[in-house]
């Protein structure tokens, strides 16, 4: 495909995704009715559409409307591109510049492609950092991988993936985590990954469980397992330690079909719960909770358009009960770890001091935020380690 007909493909999946289609459904959809189209003109069009939805209402403005036609438009003026090139309505290319198309210039929150109530609560959460934390996610988020090291040795993963055009990057003061700077789109097909010797993890999702202290003994409950991709960490690094057992519950248990076989992949023993008992406690519970899942809007852009100031609200009344549920399985002495992927104060530090006046058993060990710092960081993520101790 030339350009201009892969700019006119991002077009008809972004009206696909305004009309209401996931991202992933639209650009799925189209894929099946233009069987016609390579890999690398799918991957070309990927990138477009979620460039797009990142920026969409700074695009918009710059491209005279939020339709899929002035996102586009928006982000090729953005970019330098040469418009009147590319859309001049020969073949499959877009119809050529009209009145309609013309620039404007962009409202603050615009500027910014966030909603306009959300820059206030950011403002309010962040203050005056908001501004930079909102451009960053607006930027294409770096791969990482985690290096498991019950299969390999982190120079062995990165060796094995370089031979199959892999190229990666140790990260600095972690343990197990690898940039990938070169054919990121080729993990899944190396041996590496299909050997259980790496698995895709954000590097700030893997510094929340490198900065918890794992107990030496007794049992660990990944309370809100979702995939398992931290329960696999946790089951990796406590692998011939016998004394400790992983067990992984999720409130929506489909959520975990997947994670036995990851865990057989990865040679890891662990134990998937469909429910849980309050008689059963745990030495160590971590508690990565739903929420705006701000700190990770550069891989999931619609999730920003999608929030709003009543969904926020119920995210966070429910993170307060599955803090209150998961307190009540930790044992005497034992932690409770409270996690997000959320930039927000209001889900974080604020919760945890909410808690706190709730449990007068517990005392905050730690709490401290990763990622987001530069572009080529990982998510924004926060951790706050509790100690179970007599009430105070």
């Amino acid at each position: 495909m030339i350009p201009a007909a892969r700019l006119s493909a991002a077009i008809e999946v972004l009206d696909a995704i305004f009309a209401g289609q996931t991202a992933e459904s639209a650009l799925t959809a189209w894929g099946r009715a233009h069987r016609f189209a390579g890999a690398g003109d799918r991957y070309a069009i990927r990138d477009l559409v979620f460039d797009a939805l990142r920026r969409k209402r700074s695009y918009a403005a710059m491209g005279g409307a939020m339709t899929g036609r002035g996102v586009i438009l928006g982000q090729l003026r953005a970019s330098g591109g040469d418009v009147e090139a590319l859309f001049n309505g020969q073949g499959h290319a877009p119809p050529v510049i009209g009145p309609a198309d013309q620039p404007r210039i962009p409202s603050a929150a615009e500027a910014l492609d966030a909603p306009d109530w959300l820059i206030d609560v950011m403002h309010q959460d962040l203050g005056a950092d908001h501004a930079r934390v909102l451009t960053v996610l607006t930027r294409r988020a770096p791969v990482f991988v985690r290096v498991n090291p019950v299969r390999a040795t982190v120079a062995a993963a990165q060796a094995k993936l370089a031979e199959e055009g892999v190229e990666t990057k140790l990260m600095l003061n972690m343990k197990y985590c690898l940039q990938v700077i070169k054919n990121e789109r080729k993990i899944a097909n190396t041996f590496a990954y299909n050997s259980g010797w790496i698995e895709l993890q954000d590097a700030a999702s893997q510094s929340v469980i490198e900065n918890i202290d794992l107990p030496k003994s007794g049992r660990i409950l990944d309370y809100c397992a979702g995939g398992g991709g931290k329960t696999l960490s946790i089951a990796s690094q406590v692998y011939d330690n016998k004394q400790v057992s992983v067990f992984a519950y999720d409130a929506l248990a489909h959520r975990m079909a997947d994670l036995p076989a990851r865990a057989a992949r990865s040679g890891v023993t662990l134990t998937v719960l469909n429910n849980h008992s309050k008689s059963q406690l745990y030495d160590l519970v971590l508690t990565d909770v739903p929420c705006s899942g701000s700190g990770s809007w550069r891989r999931d852009p619609q999730g920003k358009w999608a929030l709003t100031p009543a969904k926020l609200a119920e995210t966070i009344t429910l993170q307060s009960q599955i803090m209150d549920s998961a307190a009540a399985l930790v044992a005497e002495n034992g932690t409770l770890a409270y996690a997000t992927c959320s930039v927000l104060t209001r889900e974080n530090e604020a919760q945890v001091t909410a808690f706190l006046a709730r449990q007068p058993e517990f005392s905050l060990r730690k709490q401290q935020r990763f990622g987001l710092n530069h572009p080529d960081d990982g998510d924004g993520f926060f951790l706050a380690v509790l100690s179970k101790n007599h009430p105070r």
